[in-house]
């Protein structure tokens, strides 16, 4: 075993008793390399992460331009960040008009968090409902509404006043109450095996949202940023949230998240009390910079337009290891 293996399994903390282990040397485009010069082709993408692959010229030239200029200088929202701004500025114009206002985070897991907060905050109220065989992310109230109860009970006792329905099943929209604060979907459930919205399913949840003055929050965080032949994953539905959260793939490979809602719902993290939701780090001014390089090349080099085409190519081509 090489020093590096050793020294990772020796000081670092692990996710799983069994990890890869392997030494990474570098990166670029759609393959990494390791320290034996072995070359993989990489289908993970960072788990979701590289939307344009590694090391992408137009992400790095942001970066490097921006690390000259200032790094971290002052807590998220106080000062008028360029970076931050555009990136805002830029998301608003692909958004309707109910999520013009975006909170850029560290990551997805923190924006669950900040999205919750928000709709508790705008309906006054306590309840959530979550899908079976969700995923949100890792922290204690993203764990809450995770689906999977192998993966949390460990952690008990959670957040109080979670219900779960079956995704795509209409009869379990009854639990959608006036007690509800908000409904929070996975847009195409990513961990439960890529499940898309049927028969207008999302449409039927926002309906009854409506009804009953719940929110309806979609968790964007993996097909977002063009991954589904749109730039989000909502606009195939005919559906808007009242909350949209977004994070992993939007970064380029650096660690972000976001929320977006209305200027009316942000306005309320701002005030009794002020920091409503507060982070140091976010909308940080290098990443906010891969950020909006992303999206602009992602729309220039017209990437989304040619998704359709190669879904149908990895549909042919692609052949289940068992049958």
């Amino acid at each position: 075993m090489k020093e590096l293996q050793r020294d990772f399994l020796k000081y670092q903390a692990k996710t799983t008793p069994f990890p890869l282990g392997i030494e990474i040397d570098h990166a670029k485009g759609s393959y990494v390399y390791d320290t034996d010069e072995k070359k993989y082709l990489d289908f993970v993408a960072g788990v979701s992460a590289c939307s344009l692959g590694h090391c992408h010229p137009n992400i790095v030239a942001a970066i490097k331009a921006q690390s000259e200029r200032y790094l971290h200088v002052m807590v998220y929202g106080e000062f008028a960040q360029e970076p931050a701004v555009n990136l805002a500025k830029e998301l608003a114009k692909e958004l309707p008009d109910s999520l013009k206002v975006t909170y850029l985070v560290n990551s997805g897991t923190e924006a669950i968090e900040g999205a919750i907060k928000l709709a508790k905050r705008v309906t006054g109220r306590g309840g959530l409902i979550a899908a079976h065989n969700a995923y949100h992310g890792s922290t204690h109230g993203a764990l809450s509404l995770l689906g999977a109860e192998n993966q949390k009970k460990a952690y008990r006792p959670l957040l109080p006043g979670i219900q779960f329905i079956e995704f795509n099943e209409e009869k379990d929209l009854e639990k959608i109450t006036t007690q509800t604060a908000a409904v929070l979907l996975e847009t195409i459930q990513g961990g439960a095996g890529f499940i898309v919205p049927k028969n207008d399913y999302l449409k039927k949840v926002k309906r009854k949202c409506e009804a009953v003055g719940a929110m309806l929050i979609l968790d964007e965080i993996q097909p977002g940023f063009g991954r589904t032949g749109k730039l989000f994953g909502f606009e195939h539905f005919d559906v808007v949230p009242d909350i949209l959260v977004m994070g992993k793939g939007m970064g380029g490979g650096l660690p972000i998240g976001a929320f977006s809602s209305s200027s009316e719902h942000m306005k309320l993290l701002s005030e009794q009390p002020k920091l409503g939701h507060i982070t140091t780090f976010g909308g940080n001014p290098v990443i906010a910079s891969a950020a909006l390089a992303t999206l602009r090349t992602i729309k220039s080099e017209h990437i989304i337009e040619a998704i359709a085409e190669k879904e149908k190519l990895f549909r042919s081509l692609l052949i289940a290891p068992y049958n």
